[in-house]
């Protein structure tokens, strides 16, 4: 096969784009396993159809999303991972408490060659839905579809409220350009924003059919399988109730009217089909809705009838018993502070320039600063000349035109100046890469507490808003730290170290005196599991266990992190571009 990137011919084919004699992928069949089975799994290449363009991409045993693992509360399963797809390949087994050589990183395994096999023995304590995927090159792995889901039943049959069915659902976009995914280089790329997708996939599906029965009630499992994009997600028409998290039963079942997911996390809502009729799936956010599956629903009743428990909001006694345990660590100094901090470096072009914003272009400087409007710094950008009455005539330097003979003017004279733009913006609907319109957002409404302006973006980088520069942007010129305000390390320099039982209070500060800032889901892995106590000193007023959470532009978040694994364990950005950036620390729990 030849390298689509070098044109050389590849037994492996690195990164490869062809189709031709590729299986089609399917649809995720959901695999039933006990405890003690196994179960042989295959990273391999697959087409697939989204819209008008047949793309190659990834799959584990050929589905995508990759098969959902149903498993038993306490039970250990065995998988063999076989890979037969573009580069070395890890599997990690996001949110679980599983043992530490089993957690697919490179610090717990060798990476697996194409062609070999890896055993692990994925042991699942807790209940919840989970998932799999790369952590090598994860922003390629998970672009080109290696995700799958893990669903750990509880024990306790009462665990969850009743419900008719259940359905897992992943949502994903993906970037098509040219009829292919856009390419991929051996150096990561949208390092800034990460990577946005112009076609939305909801359990791999580019145009998403479902159905459901009068009456019924559907628990919804949502994995935000995503590289960056944020999901918002309702189903107007439709009574929602939110149960769980990342992982198990909120303190407090409540009615909702949108859920948020920031990649990587879980959301489990049960949804009441009241009426018959079509309903849809949405993304929703401050500037448009996008579908993402529609929904029909037939007038045979369900059976049996679960209205009347919908109505029911519970209470979840562990749940409660957990916030009287976790209060004297609400005002407590924390253990440990990490802040989020961005660095830009993007180089100073020849000859005469001005400073401006990717995202509000109109924000323009003759001295470096940061925007008014977001708060990111100010890059440099080439003055060109053009003729007032012959805007066609364009030149790098401060001519005349040679229509007219007038004086060439700076083309940015007509920007209003830094710390004067425009807070009305129009909005008007531009192609992204030819398949959705996006809008521009950010800089409107009053300044957020810190001098921010996302207030009604509510601290959500939505849509990428940068889109060339963001494509320019690598870890060689952008550089997304975490810093540890103790002690100043950063990064793989932060060696954290902790005991089995310990309960860490860390606080996440996400700087606005960053080069870039904006939010950031921050994952742990399974040395244990954290609740959130805090936001900007606001108490959290629902609990739930979490493995991610979203620290929004200017936000300081709160949580204590329960440690119950020993070994080695990583923390990291759970943007695909910023964890492939750097964007990650390590730490040692000793038993």
């Amino acid at each position: 096969m030849q390298n689509q990137r070098t044109g050389e011919t590849d037994v492996r084919g690195r990164f490869p784009t062809e189709t031709a004699g590729l299986p089609e992928a399917r649809r995720a069949e959901v695999v039933p396993l006990s405890d003690g089975d196994e179960l042989e799994l295959e990273i391999a290449p697959v087409s697939k159809r989204i819209g008008d363009a047949v793309v190659r991409m990834l799959a584990y045993n050929g589905s995508i999303p990759g098969p959902t693992l149903e498993v038993s509360r306490g039970a250990t399963v065995t998988v063999h991972v076989t890979n037969r797809g573009d580069l070395d390949a890890t599997v990690h087994w996001h949110g679980l408490r599983l043992e530490n050589r089993y957690d697919g990183t490179h610090d717990t395994q060798a990476p697996i060659p194409f062609g070999e096999t890896f055993t692990y023995e994925v042991h699942c304590p807790d209940e919840g839905a989970y998932w799999y995927h790369p952590h090598i090159r994860e922003d390629y792995g998970q672009e080109l579809g290696l995700y799958g889901n893990i669903l750990v039943v509880p024990t306790d049959p009462d665990y969850w409220p009743a419900v008719n069915r259940e359905v897992l659902l992943t949502l994903d976009d993906i970037l098509i350009e040219d009829g292919a995914v856009a390419a991929f280089g051996d150096e990561t790329t949208h390092v800034a924003m990460g990577r946005f997708g112009n076609a939305m996939l909801v359990a791999g599906e580019p145009e998403l059919t479902l159905e459901a029965k009068r009456g019924e009630v559907v628990r919804l499992y949502l994995t935000n399988t995503a590289n960056t994009r944020v999901f918002n997600v309702a189903i107007p028409g439709t009574r929602m109730k939110l149960v769980g998290g990342d992982s198990g039963h909120y303190e407090h079942e409540e009615l909702v009217e949108e859920v948020l997911l920031a990649p990587s996390e879980r959301v489990v809502v049960d949804v009441l089909f009241g009426e018959p009729g079509h309903v849809t799936l949405e993304h929703r956010t401050p500037e448009r809705s996008y579908r993402l599956a529609g929904i029909t629903v037939s007038d045979e009743p369900a059976a049996p009838a679960l209205a009347h428990e919908f109505e029911v909001l519970r209470t979840n006694a562990d749940m409660a018993a957990l916030r009287e345990r976790l209060a004297p660590f609400v005002d407590a100094p924390p253990d440990k502070t990490l802040a989020f901090v961005a660095e830009m470096d993007m180089g100073t072009p020849e000859g005469d320039a001005v400073y401006a914003c990717p995202m509000h272009p109109e924000v323009v400087s003759d001295e470096p600063g940061r925007c008014p409007e977001c708060g990111m710094k100010l890059l440099a950008v080439a003055v060109t000349y053009t003729c007032p009455m012959h805007p066609e005539v364009v030149s790098e330097t401060p001519d005349r035109c040679p229509k007219c003979g007038m004086k060439l003017m700076p083309a940015q004279a007509g920007r209003e100046p830094q710390g004067h733009a425009h807070h009305e913006h129009t909005h008007e609907a531009h192609d992204h890469h030819g398949a959705h319109d996006h809008h521009d957002h950010a800089g409107e409404g009053s300044h957020h507490a810190r001098g921010h302006a996302h207030d009604t973006a509510q601290g959500i980088e939505w849509e990428d808003d940068m889109v060339e520069v963001n494509r320019m942007t690598t870890p060689a010129n952008m550089r997304w730290k975490l810093v540890d305000r103790d002690t100043g390390a950063e990064n793989a320099q932060i060696d954290w170290q902790f005991r089995v039982g310990d309960q860490v209070k860390i606080r996440l500060v996400n700087e606005m005196d960053s080069d870039h800032p904006m939010p950031h889901p921050f994952h742990v892995h399974g040395a244990g599991r954290f609740v959130v106590l805090a936001r900007d000193g606001v108490v959290e007023p629902n609990l739930v266990w979490k493995d991610t959470v979203l620290v929004r532009t200017g936000e300081v978040v709160d949580i204590l992190l329960d440690v119950t694994n020993p070994g080695r364990w990583m923390a990291h950005c759970h943007i695909a571009e910023h964890h492939e950036s750097g964007m990650m620390l390590g730490f040692e729990v000793l038993a």
